[in-house]
């Protein structure tokens, strides 16, 4: 887990899945009463710095296609489509 701190957390995110060459950040939050002040995309861009630094190859992340404001934010700071995802349950 990685906390973006300012006075206190203020938003956070965390990786996880390792592979040879690369490493998925998930869970990004920032709690209401922080946001639209840059906090989330100053955390989610340290950490991918910090996880290239430390030899990664690439950074990816899962993001919901209805939040156009994390969509922005991502793009924002690289980070491109590569493919989307449905969720099918079957229930007998």
């Amino acid at each position: 887990m990685y906390v973006w701190d300012n006075g206190g957390p203020v938003s956070m995110a965390a990786c996880d899945g390792p592979t040879p060459r690369g490493i998925r950040i998930n869970f990004v939050y920032t709690p209401p009463e922080h946001r639209a002040r840059g906090y989330a995309s100053a955390c989610v861009a340290d950490l991918s710095q910090l996880l290239l630094d430390d030899g990664r190859d690439f950074c990816a992340l899962f993001t919901d296609l209805a939040n156009p404001v994390s969509n922005r934010l991502y793009a924002r700071l690289g980070y491109r489509p590569i493919c989307d995802f449905d969720e099918y349950i079957f229930v007998p």
